[in-house]
C-alpha cells in the first residue's frame, strides 16, 4: 500500500473503487505533510548556491588568471600548486581546508592577507576574478553571471568538495 493510501486507510473505505472519506474522520499527518513537500506547498527555500552551480564567467576566469599569475603564481606556483610554505589552491588539501565554508570567507581571506608581501593591493574586483580562475582550476563549472566583488554576496555561496 503506497503511503499516500495508508494514511487514507483508517478513515475511508472503498466503494465501487473509489476512496469515500468517512465524516468527522482525519487521516494521520504524515502522508499529508510528505505530499506538502513534494508538492512544495509549504514554501521551503532552495538550498543556497555552491560552486557547482555556476557562479562564475569563462571570461571572468581569464581575467583572474592574468591577476593571479601577476600577483600570486610567485608564491603559489603557476600551476597553483603551492609551494615549500604556500598552500596549494588546487586539488584535495584546497578543497578539503575550504569544504563547507564560502566563497566569500575565502575571499576575504585574499583580500585582507594576499599578496603577502603588499596585503590588499590588488582590487576588490580582481580578488573576484582571481578566485573565479581558482573556482575554474578545482574544476567547478562556469556560469553565466560573475562572481561579484561583494563580500555579502560572496558568502551565500557554499564552496562543497563534493556535488550535492
Amino acid at each position: 500500500m503506497s503511503v499516500s493510501k495508508a494514511g487514507l486507510k483508517a478513515c475511508n473505505y472503498v466503494r465501487m473503487r473509489r476512496y469515500v472519506r468517512v465524516r468527522g474522520c482525519r487521516p494521520s499527518g504524515l502522508p499529508w505533510v510528505a505530499a506538502a513537500l513534494v508538492a512544495g506547498g509549504l514554501g521551503l527555500e532552495a538550498a543556497d548556491p555552491s560552486v557547482w552551480d555556476g557562479v562564475y564567467t569563462a571570461e571572468q576566469t581569464r581575467r583572474g588568471e592574468a591577476a593571479y599569475l601577476s600577483a600570486c603564481a610567485s608564491c603559489h606556483g603557476t600551476a597553483l600548486e603551492g609551494g615549500d610554505m604556500t598552500p596549494a589552491l588546487v586539488g584535495g588539501a584546497f578543497t578539503s581546508n575550504w569544504n563547507d565554508l564560502t566563497v566569500g570567507d575565502l575571499f576575504e581571506r585574499i583580500r585582507t592577507t594576499m599578496p603577502l608581501d603588499t596585503p590588499g593591493r590588488l582590487s576588490r574586483q580582481q580578488n573576484a576574478d582571481t578566485i573565479a580562475f581558482i573556482l575554474k582550476a578545482n574544476g567547478w563549472p562556469a556560469g553565466v553571471a560573475e562572481l561579484p566583488p561583494d563580500s555579502a554576496a560572496l558568502k551565500q555561496i557554499r564552496i562543497a568538495a563534493v556535488k550535492p
